[in-house]
C-alpha cells in the first residue's frame, strides 16, 4: 500500500471515534500545556526581569545593610532579626570609604532612601499618588542607577557639600504637578519639606511594577538633616573603571568597607555586597527551580496520557481485529498494519501536543503581560515538545501497533 493511503486509513479510523481520540488527546495537551506555559512565561520574564535587576550601571556593584530581598523570603524569622541587629551604615562611614576609594574606583554613589509607602509630593493644590521614590544621594546617583537628565541640571557636590534644598524629579512626578508649565524653579513639598526643582529625569520605565518615574531625588545631606539619621541606612555604590580590574575593585572595596565598619579581622563582614550578575544569578536559579517544577509535573502527566494512548489503542486493535483479519487476507503486508497504528497513535500525540503548545503560549504570555513583560514565542520549547510527543506516539502505540500487525488473519477472521 501507499504510504499516502495508509495515512488516509490511519486518519479516518480516528474520525469514526472522535470523543475517545478527544479524551486520549487531553492528557498530552495537559502535560505539554504545564511545561509550555511555564516556560513561555519564564523566557517572556527572564528578558523583563534581568532588565529590571540591572538598575546598577555598568562594573557597579552594592554595599548595603540587607541583601537585596531585605532579609525576607528564607531569611525571616531568626536571619532576619539578625540583619535587623546590625549597625546601620552612617553617612560618615560612607564618606569615609569613598576617600578610601579615590584612585581606585570611578564612581562611589552614596545613597539613602525613604521606605514609606505613604510619601508623597505636592506643588500648590497638586499632589502625586503615595508611594513615590523618595532618595537622598550625592551627584553619582544617575550613573549608578542608569537615569539621565531631561531639563535642568544633576545635583552636584555643593548641592551636597551645603545640603541646599534642591531636587531632581521624574517625568511621573512632573506630569501630574507640572502638566502645563515648566518645573524648573517651582517648589515642591515632599513630607512638609520644601525644595527646588532644578532639574528632571528622562523617561526611564517601570520595574517589577513600580514606576521608576515617579522619583525626587534630593542632596543626602538634606535628607538626613530633615528627616535624621534613626531608621536610615546608607546604600553604597561603587563603579570600577573597567571590567578587567572589577573584581579586584570588589576586594578593595570590601576591604575598604570592613576599616570604616571597624571590623577585627576574625569578624564576619556585617553587611551585603550585590551586582547586577549577582541579582541576575539569584533569578536564574528561581526559574531553574520553577522550571524543574513543571517538568516533574509535565512527566507525571505525559506518562499518564501514553499508558492511555496505549489503552486506548489495544481497545482500538481488539475493536478492530476482524477488520485486520479481511485486510492481511487480501494482501495487507505486517509493515502496513504497524505503520498504521503507529500514525494513529502519533497523531493523536502530536495533536495533543500542538494543542498544549498553543494553550501553553496563550497562558504563559497571558501572565507574561499581566506583569508588563515582552511576549515571546519559545520555538526551542514547542520543537522538543512536538518531538517528545511524537516520542509518546510511537513508544506507547509501538505495542499495540505490534500485536495488531501480528494477528493471525484466520484468527482474526473468526473473531467476533
Amino acid at each position: 500500500m501507499k504510504f499516502s493511503e495508509i495515512l488516509r486509513m490511519a486518519l479516518s479510523s480516528l474520525g469514526v471515534n472522535k470523543l475517545r481520540s478527544g479524551l486520549t488527546m487531553t492528557g498530552i495537551t495537559i502535560g505539554v500545556f504545564s511545561v509550555i506555559g511555564v516556560m513561555t512565561a519564564v523566557s517572556a520574564l527572564r528578558g523583563s526581569i534581568e532588565n529590571g535587576l540591572s538598575f546598577l550601571g555598568s562594573n557597579m556593584f552594592q554595599f548595603a545593610k540587607y541583601p537585596v530581598n531585605g532579609g525576607g523570603g528564607d531569611d525571616e524569622g531568626p536571619n532576619r532579626r539578625r540583619y535587623e541587629m546590625r549597625r546601620d551604615i552612617t553617612l560618615e562611614q560612607a564618606m569615609r570609604y569613598q576617600r578610601l576609594m579615590e584612585g581606585t574606583a570611578d564612581v562611589v554613589c552614596i545613597k539613602v532612601f525613604e521606605n514609606n509607602s505613604t510619601v508623597q509630593a505636592r506643588y500648590q493644590n497638586l499632589k502625586t499618588t503615595p508611594g513615590i521614590i523618595f532618595v537622598g544621594s550625592n551627584e553619582h546617583f544617575i550613573l549608578a542607577n542608569q537615569y539621565a537628565i531631561d531639563l535642568g541640571r544633576n545635583l552636584t557636590s555643593e548641592d551636597v557639600e551645603f545640603s541646599k534644598p534642591v531636587a531632581v524629579i521624574g517625568q511621573a512626578i512632573m506630569k501630574r504637578l507640572f502638566p502645563s508649565e515648566s518645573p524648573l524653579g517651582k517648589m515642591i513639598k515632599v513630607q512638609e519639606c520644601t525644595y527646588t526643582v532644578i532639574g528632571t529625569f528622562a523617561d526611564k520605565g517601570s520595574s517589577f511594577g513600580q514606576n521608576q518615574d515617579a522619583i525626587v531625588m534630593i542632596p543626602i545631606t538634606r535628607f538626613l538633616n530633615d528627616f535624621g539619621v534613626a531608621r536610615h541606612t546608607i546604600n553604597i555604590a561603587t563603579q570600577a573603571p573597567s571590567q578587567l580590574v572589577y573584581n579586584d575593585t570588589i576586594d578593595k572595596g570590601i576591604t575598604a568597607m570592613r576599616i570604616v565598619r571597624g571590623l577585627r579581622p576574625e569578624e564576619d563582614n556585617d553587611f551585603e555586597l550585590y551586582s547586577n550578575d549577582s541579582l541576575i544569578a539569584t533569578f536564574a536559579k528561581v526559574a531553574d527551580v520553577i522550571a524543574a517544577g513543571s517538568f516533574v509535573i509535565s512527566g507525571i502527566a505525559l506518562l499518564a496520557a501514553g499508558v492511555g494512548i496505549m489503552n486506548i489503542m489495544l481497545v482500538s486493535v481488539t475493536e478492530r481485529t476482524k477488520e485486520i483479519g479481511i485486510r492481511k487476507s487480501i494482501g495487507a503486508r505486517k509493515i502496513s498494519i504497524l505503520t498504521q497504528f503507529l500514525i494513529e497513535s502519533v497523531a493523536i500525540s502530536v495533536t495533543g501536543g500542538l494543542v498544549g503548545i498553543m494553550l501553553g503560549v496563550l497562558g504563559g504570555n497571558g501572565l507574561a503581560l499581566l506583569l508588563k513583560a515582552s511576549v515571546v514565542f519559545p520555538w526551542d520549547w514547542a520543537a522538543l515538545g512536538l518531538l517528545v510527543c511524537s516520542g509518546i506516539g510511537v513508544g506507547f502505540g509501538f505495542y499495540p501497533a505490534w500485536k495488531a500487525a501480528s494477528l493471525d488473519p484466520i484468527e482474526a477472521l473468526r473473531y467476533e
